[in-house]
């Protein structure tokens, strides 16, 4: 087996170690990482829902079990936790400015989401509604979101 060393005389420099090109995923840091930031915005979620049908500023004519939940449950617990943990991965990828666009996108894209909703039956706006809402909404929701993950990762000293 032959060994090949750097020429002492050669002016090139060291080769770098190859990485894997397979990211390195620690189950241990995702689980401490995203599963409370995932709870959290379940949470918010599902009390601004509660509030606001509530208010009948809004409902959801079709959703799991109806005579128990005035809520979309399949939504808050299930549907907005996955984005949440998309959203969240994604985000920490991005330089201010860009996770910012991101944000602004996404509180622009939902109200045509909720529109589609509507048209499907599956959510019905109150009659003093304006989209304006869904849009700052969601910008809100998810700035808070964020704010909630890094100051959980900051205070539970989570090292990625």
């Amino acid at each position: 087996m032959h060994i090949a060393k750097h020429w002492k005389k050669s002016n090139l420099p060291f080769w770098p170690k190859k990485r894997s090109f397979i990211p390195k995923f620690n189950a241990g840091n995702a689980i401490r990482s995203y599963v409370p930031t995932m709870i959290f915005s379940s949470w918010l979620g599902t009390y601004a829902d509660l509030i606001l049908v509530e208010k009948k500023i809004y409902s959801f004519p079709v959703r799991p079990f109806p005579d128990t939940f005035k809520i979309n449950i399949a939504f808050t617990l299930f549907l907005l936790p996955i984005m949440t943990a998309f959203f969240v991965y994604y985000a920490k990828k991005l330089k201010t400015t860009q996770r910012a666009m991101v944000v602004l996108s996404i509180g622009i894209l939902m109200p045509l989401v909720e529109r589609i909703a509507e048209k499907l039956g599956w959510f019905v706006h109150g009659n003093d509604w304006r989209y304006a809402y869904s849009l700052f909404g969601y910008i809100l929701f998810m700035w808070v979101v964020w704010r909630f993950h890094l100051w959980h990762s900051t205070n539970s000293q989570i090292k990625e």
